[in-house]
Parts: structure tokens; C-alpha cells; sequence
């Protein structure tokens, strides 16, 4: 088996359901903000309006939420373990990432079979989940800026008079919007690269036998196939 075992340590459940509230508010603030923008349907921009800020506060109370979770809630530091520490330890560098830039880039390109085996995250997943809450912050405050009870508030009118009108800063909240979609379907894509394995795990929380990771010793020590001996991985981890 060329793949690290998935296990439900990798992704705790309150952050399966985080996610999915992130997808879901993301989806409904682009179809609801392209209606916004392109009213097709008449009869519909209330309720628009009104969905749109909804998810836009939903997407900002999970994002806090989420940072301040990653600081309490253990995860798995790695595939294919179940040995597990702080959450946010996650997103920070580790010595699992080591070198592993440029091997991901070209694993992601097709320019390299097999993946680098080590961190939960490689080193473009890092950087780039480190981007969504500068985005998620980017998008909402352009969007309050437009929003008629937020806009007039001074730190918000000053911006859009900075940038030169209301008009400014709907085309920059319309491209981060676009910079989400291109995001979401890197995101897709990076998934389902990876196999089935990762999207049950997401979407059913099913685990998935693979090779079995030691974060202690940073080396592989075994696979477990879930069948013959159901704690194998753990016995593996303890050596």
C-alpha cells in the first residue's frame, strides 16, 4: 500500500463539521453574491441579500471557531497514526515537511508518482489554508463595506474612500470571490488526487487502511488493513 492509513485522529469530528459549514457557507455565498451582481431571476434579491449576509456571518463565527479550536482540540500530527497533539501544531512547520516542498510541487504536477510520506499537511497545503482566513477577513470587510447598515461606519467609509468609490470595492470583493472559486477547485482537485480514502473520511468520517506513521521516530513501522488485527496500528506506534 503506497498511502498512509487514514484514522479519525487526523480529522476530529467538530473539525469534519467546521469544514463542512465552511464549503457550505462558501457555496451559498457565491451562488446568492452572483445573483447579487446578475439578477437572471426576478423576484429573488431579498431573499439573496438576506441568505448572503446570513452565511457571511455563519463562514466568520466557524472561522473563529476554528482558530481558537486548533488551540484545545488534538488532531494527528501525520497520516497514518493515531498518536495525536495540539491541533494547531498542524499548521506550523514541522520536521515531517523537511525538504518536502518541491517533491509535493511535482507529485501535484505529475512529475513525481508517490507522494512525500510525513506531515498530516504538506508544505502547499500549509500555505494555503494559512491564506483562507486572510481571505475569509479580505471578503467580509469589502462585503460589510457595501452592506448599507455596516458601510457607513468610519473605518469602513474611509476605506472605500481610499480606493477610490463603492464601485472599487465591489470589483475587489467580486475577485476574492473568484480567488475562492479557483481555491475550491485546487482544493477538489488536491482531494481527489489522494483517492477515495481522504473524501470518506471527510464525508462519512470512514477510516482507510494504508501505511502506518510514527511522528516519534518520523518513519514508517508498519500498514494495517483493518481486518486482520484492528489495533495493529497501535501496537505499531508504541515500538
Amino acid at each position: 500500500m503506497a498511502h498512509l492509513a487514514h484514522y479519525r485522529q487526523s480529522h476530529p469530528l467538530p473539525f469534519v463539521v467546521t469544514h463542512w459549514i465552511n464549503l457550505g457557507s462558501i457555496v451559498f455565498l457565491l451562488i446568492s453574491g452572483l445573483y447579487i451582481h446578475y439578477p437572471f431571476i426576478p423576484g429573488f434579491m431579498g431573499i439573496a441579500t438576506g441568505s448572503h449576509i446570513f452565511f457571511a456571518f455563519l463562514l466568520i463565527l466557524n472561522l473563529i471557531f476554528r482558530v481558537i479550536a486548533a488551540f484545545f482540540v488534538k488532531s494527528a500530527p501525520a497520516g497514518g497514526t493515531r498518536q495525536v497533539e495540539t491541533d494547531v501544531k498542524s499548521f506550523l512547520p514541522q520536521i515531517d515537511n523537511r525538504h518536502q516542498l518541491w517533491p509535493w510541487i511535482k507529485y501535484y504536477l505529475f512529475f513525481q508518482k508517490e507522494h512525500p510520506l510525513g506531515a498530516k499537511y504538506g508544505v502547499p497545503q500549509k500555505l494555503t489554508y494559512i491564506m483562507i482566513p486572510v481571505l475569509i477577513i479580505c471578503v467580509a470587510f469589502t462585503g460589510f463595506a457595501m452592506w448599507g447598515p455596516s458601510s457607513t461606519a468610519p473605518l469602513l467609509m474611509a476605506f472605500t474612500k481610499a480606493v477610490g468609490g463603492i464601485m472599487i470595492v465591489r470589483i475587489i470583493h467580486f475577485y476574492i470571490m473568484v480567488v475562492f472559486v479557483i481555491f475550491i477547485m485546487i482544493h477538489v482537485y488536491l482531494v481527489f488526487i489522494e483517492g477515495m480514502a481522504p473524501v470518506r473520511l471527510m464525508f462519512i468520517w470512514k477510516e482507510h487502511e494504508g501505511l502506518v506513521y510514527d511522528p516519534k521516530v518520523h518513519t514508517i513501522v508498519g500498514e494495517d488493513d483493518m481486518d486482520d488485527n484492528p489495533n495493529q496500528d497501535k501496537k505499531a506506534t508504541e515500538h
